[in-house]
């Protein structure tokens, strides 16, 4: 495991899970790769028992591909994928934002500003990795203000694609500049306590990125 991973206090379960759900999303392993129990168990110096049931969570986000007497495979993902995914979270951030608007609260507000303001640090270190964490952080904290815990549970496991598609195919921070206005747009629709505006600009926020990746998706050729 990492030298980090030592000082984690999580079970051995979880923190397998977080080191290959981390390996997959950035492509340390490449889409297609067949995920191989021994292999995984020897690299992170654990039994093959965790490694087994971080497969079988990872098969339910999607990351993993189960296949019948064949094995687990790491996911394959495509531009249409990635546009299929953001029509799905245009709505599911939508309706987040707006549910959230009614409950948010000042300690939510300051949470929610502490992780926008991690992002736009890591942009200028160039640290997609924190970038990355801080983002997805900042959209399960909106799932989790509205209160509705099936919409938290369906968000992260949509999220999650998103997330990897943009360590696959668009390295470049400079796409990211933005993101942390908008977050903080996004911050401020909600404090208003408006659903329908926070709808609106929730929706938009997620819209903008599947407009780019529909306007550039013939240059993300290398996993398609």
């Amino acid at each position: 495991m990492d030298a980090s991973e030592h000082v984690n206090h999580k079970p051995l379960r979880e923190r397998v899970y977080d080191q290959l759900k981390r390996r997959l999303l950035t492509g340390k392993i490449r889409p297609g790769t067949r995920m191989m129990e021994v292999d995984l168990a020897s690299d992170l110096g654990v039994s093959r028992t965790p490694v087994r049931e971080a497969i079988r969570e990872l098969g339910k986000e999607g990351l993993v591909t189960i296949e019948p007497r064949r094995g687990a495979f790491a996911s394959e993902i495509s531009v249409k994928d990635m546009i299929d995914t953001l029509t799905v979270r245009e709505e599911l951030d939508a309706l987040a934002a707006s549910l959230a608007a009614s409950r948010i609260t000042k300690a939510d507000e300051k949470k929610l500003l502490e992780l926008t303001d991690k992002y736009a640090s890591a942009i200028e270190s160039g640290d997609m990795d924190t970038m990355i964490r801080a983002d997805e952080a900042f959209h399960k904290r909106i799932a989790k203000i509205s209160g509705n815990k099936t919409l938290y549970q369906v968000v992260k496991t949509v999220q999650t694609q998103v997330l990897r598609f943009r360590y696959l195919y668009y390295e470049d921070l400079a796409n990211y500049q933005n993101m942390p206005a908008e977050h903080r747009e996004i911050i401020d629709a909600l404090m208003t306590g408006d659903s329908g505006h926070a709808r609106d600009v929730a929706y938009d926020h997620v819209r903008r990125l599947k407009d780019f990746v529909i306007r550039e998706g013939s240059d993300f050729a290398t996993y398609r």
